[in-house]
This record gives structure tokens, C-alpha cells and sequence, in this order.
């Protein structure tokens, strides 16, 4: 295990930059000490400098190699504010729009209502989780996006982006658009329209509009094969964590989620937007702080107000809880107390479900990225929540 570290400024600080730094440390320890976690990079900045940075436990449990501050993780659904912010730059040049129907650019993406109606589905809806699109892992195995062979983008099919948004499009949507919030693929039909804007792969495209600009080196979405990458685990219950095979299939909610790590190195593999990008957790913090800041430059803040502001009203969102709106590509905390969360109103995050996190707490300036390689114990439950509550206990 790596000790944590401390910038001379936090260090100043005093007691309350100390306190901080030790109760992370607990948690951090605990977690890993109990095997519910093997290994993890934690990473904090406040008022624009970071704070603290720890690796703790394995990136290889059976090799025993130590987890490294420079480790890269599979980020899964933490690609999804990348691509949303890819989006949303096009829209300042002009070159997509939020209103308009996805048909312009993608015309045979036509899914129709149990009813039989075709409805207008817009890039807001896909950018908002109100499209009517679901997620095979959060159905029975015998549900329509299973029967359809729709991939969720974590498994090591042989489709192509465009195939799969096809068969995505072949099942009946789950509720007319705009009605419902609901988690799905709609960011990855997202990255569909992408390329037909730009012309260029989605790997491409997102390297020009957002990783290039922001000199993101380590965030793609596939690495040479032999690149050191974390070995990711899944939860084995009372067993502890177990090695994920490849494929993997991890039960949670109604359905499981199928894993297949060697995605991660295929050249030819489809590029998911919503789940398939690596990265480590110093350029995923970079990422939320120029998102945070501002924009740097990708970004104008009126784009930023807009991703990170509630863009649904009052519909409810599932997969975060209580308290949370959603903007144009995270979940945004509307109402700390009923979330149960020590956070700032207007607070935006989101988290992977290879056992990846962050958040941003913008009245306090703070930015958090916590990367483990356990799924999903890292993502959701206990060490999360005690996690939120030991950075901002001071």
C-alpha cells in the first residue's frame, strides 16, 4: 500500500486538511482490509489543487502487484459525461443541436412504442436518460434488449457500433419520450450520432473534441495488449472479491451484468460510449475540473451550466435516488437531505459499474475520482457512502 500524500497547501492547512486525510485514509484501509475492495486510486482537489492522492491494496491480487497512482482502470459509465461533453461542444460549432430529432443524422433509428408509434426522439433525450431506452443488465434474461442480442458494451461482442444501435432500435421503447427517466443506452446511440456529425471514428472524435484539447493522454477506449491495466474483481459475497473470468457475469438488479476484460486491448472492439473508455484517476480529475472551472476551452460555461444543472424537472432518477435531477449527462444532487449525503446542493457525479466513481461539489470547489477495481462494492453501498462522508467530514 502506497501512503497517502498531501500537497504543501493542504498540508498548511492545518487540523482540518489532517483530519480530512485520515478519515480517507480509514475508510480506505477498511475497505481493502476487509477484502471488499482490492485495490483503489483516490484522488482529491479543492480550489483547484490537488489535495490528496492515494493508491491502496492490489492492481493484481494474485501477482501481487501493488496498486500505482498512475494505474489505469476501466472507467465504464464514467465515459458517459466524456461523450456528453463531446456532444455538447459540437453543439457550440453548430454542428448538432439539442432539439433536433437523431433521425437527422442517424434516419433508420426508429424505435417504435409497444403501440406501434414511431415518436421523435431528440439529442436531449438521449443526453437526459428520456429517450425510452433501457439497458439489457437491468431486465431478466428473457427481456427484449436480451432477445434483441443488444450488447450493453461491457461484453466482447462482435458488433459494430452501427449494428448494435440497430438491434437497440428493433426493440419497442420502454415509454414515450420525455415521460420517464430511465438509465440506458441512449448515450452510446449518442456516440452513433457523433461520428456521423464529425465523420470520424468515436475514438477519434472524442480525442479531438475533449481528451487532445485537455492533454488526457491516458484516457481511450482500448490500450496495446500487455499495457498494464488493473485486474478487475466482482463481488464474491462472504468469499470476498473474486478474479473476474472472461466473460464475467455478476448478478444485480434484476438481471446480471456480463464483463469481458480482454475488451479493454481489442483494436476492432466497438466503441461503446456509454461504458468503454480507461483512463487513470489523475486525468479523469483533470476531466472534472475543467469541467468544474468552467470549461478550459472545450466548454463554454453556459454548455457547463447546462450539463450540470437539473434538465428533467421533477421526473424521478432510479439509479441514483432520492434527491437527484439529471442534466445533460450526470446526475445532479437537488436535495442533499433527502439523498442522505453531506454534499452541496448542485453537487454532479457519476460512477461505473467496474467499481469507478467521482464527484463535484461546486460551492466547496472540490473534486473527487475514486477508481477501484472491484464491481461493483466500489461503485455502490457502504464504501462509497463512507468515502463522501470522510472527505467532506472536515
Amino acid at each position: 500500500m502506497w501512503a497517502s500524500s498531501l500537497s504543501p497547501a493542504s498540508a498548511a492547512g492545518g487540523s482540518a486538511a489532517s483530519a480530512r486525510a485520515g478519515a480517507i485514509d480509514n475508510v480506505l484501509d477498511q475497505a481493502v482490509r476487509s477484502g471488499m475492495i482490492v485495490g483503489a486510486g483516490v484522488m482529491v482537489a479543492e480550489r483547484g489543487r490537488t489535495v490528496y492522492q492515494r493508491a491502496v491494496g492490489l492492481a493484481d491480487r494474485e501477482a501481487g502487484v501493488a496498486m500505482r497512482t498512475d494505474t489505469l482502470f476501466r472507467l465504464a459509465s464514467m465515459t458517459k459525461p466524456v461523450i456528453c461533453v463531446a456532444a455538447l461542444a459540437l453543439m457550440e460549432r453548430g454542428r448538432l443541436s439539442l432539439d433536433a430529432p437523431v433521425t437527422r443524422w442517424l434516419p433508420d433509428f426508429r424505435p417504435a412504442l409497444p403501440d406501434g408509434r414511431r415518436p421523435v426522439i431528440t439529442i436531449r433525450h438521449l443526453l437526459t436518460h428520456t429517450a425510452g431506452l433501457g439497458y439489457g443488465f437491468l431486465e431478466p434474461e428473457t427481456g427484449p434488449y436480451h432477445r434483441a442480442g443488444v450488447s450493453d458494451g461491457l461484453d466482447h461482442s462482435a458488433l459494430t457500433l452501427a449494428e448494435n444501435i440497430a438491434r437497440i432500435a428493433s426493440v419497442p421503447l420502454l415509454f414515450a419520450p420525455g415521460t420517464t427517466w430511465h438509465y440506458s443506452l441512449a448515450i452510446d446511440v449518442l456516440g452513433g450520432v457523433i461520428e456521423r456529425v464529425t465523420g470520424n471514428d468515436l475514438p477519434a472524435a472524442v480525442r479531438n473534441l475533449v481528451t487532445g484539447p485537455l492533454g488526457l493522454d491516458t484516457m481511450a477506449f482500448t490500450v496495446p495488449e500487455g499495457t498494464p491495466v488493473a485486474i478487475p474483481y466482482g463481488d464474491g459475497g462472504a468469499a470476498g472479491a473474486v478474479r473476474m473470468t472472461d466473460p464475467f457475469s455478476l448478478k444485480f438488479g434484476p438481471g446480471h451484468v456480463v464483463y469481458s476484460p480482454s475488451r479493454a486491448f481489442d483494436p476492432v472492439a466497438w466503441p461503446s460510449g456509454g461504458v468503454g473508455m480507461l483512463g487513470t484517476a489523475a486525468d479523469y480529475l483533470r476531466f472534472a475540473e475543467a469541467i468544474r472551472t468552467g470549461g478550459a476551452g472545450i466548454l463554454k460555461p453556459e454548455s457547463v451550466a447546462a450539463m450540470t444543472g437539473n434538465a428533467i424537472g421533477d421526473l424521478p432518477v432510479g439509479a441514483a435516488g432520492p434527491g437527484f435531477g439529471w442534466g445533460l449527462g450526470v446526475a445532479v444532487l437537488t436535495d442533499p437531505a433527502k439523498a442522505g449525503l453531506p454534499l452541496s446542493p448542485g453537487s454532479w457525479n457519476w460512477s461505473g459499474l467496474y467499481g469507478t466513481g467521482f464527484w463535484v461539489d461546486p460551492a466547496r470547489e472540490l473534486s473527487v475520482v475514486a477508481l477501484t477495481n472491484t464491481a461493483v462494492a466500489g461503485m455502490t453501498g457502504p464504501f462509497p457512502l463512507a468515502l463522501r462522508r470522510a472527505v467532506h467530514a472536515a
